[in-house]
């Protein structure tokens, strides 16, 4: 574990030999599933390149220098953070260039293009760069090609496919994997987000190796409506407009914002598409992703998993393996399903009225589970 970060070592290592050698330069994408340390690792590797008490090479900050500090408190000069604001669809041009009275005089380009402030070196990390719509990215080119000497630039996003050619062709690619479920579950224990290990160990084998989705799962609100949905997705003749009631009520309650009425209906939609997903690994005879195999056909620990005798029990409670042996459809007609959802989830952050849009996505679901009913 690298200053508290599990998971990372071999990235870490990559930019150790990097900074031994001198070249700790340049413009890097990190890709990987959200919520697996991208953004927590892309911090503390500027901390540690502006940690004015240990050489640069070990990239093992002290904690205890002003520059450490300033890094920890947010107001570090030489470092430049930049993401997308709650209230937007894209990261808006003007962090980059600035607004149009002081354009190409203040915005991140602008700031790079200075003499570092307290240290040898500038850094900016742009998070969210998943959201970086075509002018934003084009104003960044030459920056990325050609950045100022001692300058470090960390793109932060999901997947290469989601960045422009000219933004990936100019970038060294760093890519993040998973966590292990017992590193979650570990986090999970640490934080407190879950005082149950039982709990923290289910939790831990659901969110697919994203600590983002783990401290999600662990609202005991959102896990209890989860059975409640997929009961519901479960018959054969589903109301969708009275599930999409209580879907809204899940929304609601996560406040006014619409920020956060949409990273809740993101949650709600995420567990409906894991109950299609779970239904093809239980009708199909395939193992869960943690190595579990299919609830209904549950067999001995296999010797290929970390899984504990017992967690085929843990991973799934009563009413949700009733729920996954009630589905009588195809599997075409759950992967159909699976799709609709998947596809919800990416137009959440369209600017969609958030109720129309989820009555709507609730009809297409029982619509195509509808056409499997004689």
């Amino acid at each position: 574990m690298w200053q508290g970060i599990l998971g990372h070592d071999r990235i870490l290592e990559r930019f150790r030999r990097a900074a031994a050698k001198g070249r700790l330069s340049g413009s890097f994408l990190f890709v990987g599933p959200a919520g697996v340390g991208k953004a927590a690792f892309a911090h503390k590797l500027a901390q540690a390149l502006l940690c004015q008490n240990r050489a640069e090479a070990l990239l093992d900050p002290c904690n205890a220098c002003t520059g450490c500090q300033l890094v920890l408190a947010g107001s570090h000069p030489d470092l430049h953070l930049v993401r997308k604001p709650p209230d937007k669809s894209f990261i808006p041009l003007e962090l980059f260039v600035g607004e149009r009275e002081h354009r190409m005089r203040e915005g991140l380009i602008y700031e790079l293009s200075l003499k570092p402030f307290l240290g040898g070196r500038k850094i900016a990390i742009i998070d969210d760069a998943d959201y970086l719509h075509a002018e934003s990215a084009n104003c960044l080119l030459k920056t990325l090609e050609e950045p100022p000497p001692q300058t470090l630039i960390i793109l932060i996003g999901t997947s290469p496919a989601r960045q422009l050619p000219t933004i990936r062709s100019r970038c060294q690619l760093v890519r993040f994997q998973p966590l292990e479920p017992h590193m979650v579950q570990e986090i999970l224990l640490r934080e407190g987000v879950v005082s149950d290990p039982i709990q923290a160990r289910r939790v831990a084998l659901l969110c697919e190796g994203s600590l983002e989705r783990a401290r999600q799962l662990a609202d005991p609100q959102l896990w209890a409506f989860r059975k409640t949905l997929w009961s519901a997705l479960s018959q054969s003749r589903m109301d969708p407009l009275g599930l999409a009631e209580q879907v809204w009520g899940q929304v609601e309650s996560a406040g006014a914002e619409a920020a956060d009425r949409r990273q809740r209906l993101r949650i709600l939609v995420g567990m409906a598409a894991e109950y299609y997903r779970q239904v093809l690994y239980q009708q199909s005879g395939l193992s869960h992703p943690t190595g579990l195999a299919a609830p209904a056909k549950a067999k001995a620990r296999s010797k290929k998993n970390d899984l504990e005798e017992g967690e085929e029990q843990i991973l799934f409670d009563p009413v949700e393996l009733q729920a996954l042996h009630a589905w009588t459809a195809s599997l075409d007609i759950a992967a159909d399903c699976l799709d609709r959802c998947l596809e919800a989830a990416a137009e959440i952050d369209r600017n969609v009225n958030l109720a129309l849009f989820t009555e709507a996505w609730l009809v297409e679901l029982a619509q195509l589970r509808a056409s499997s009913v004689g």
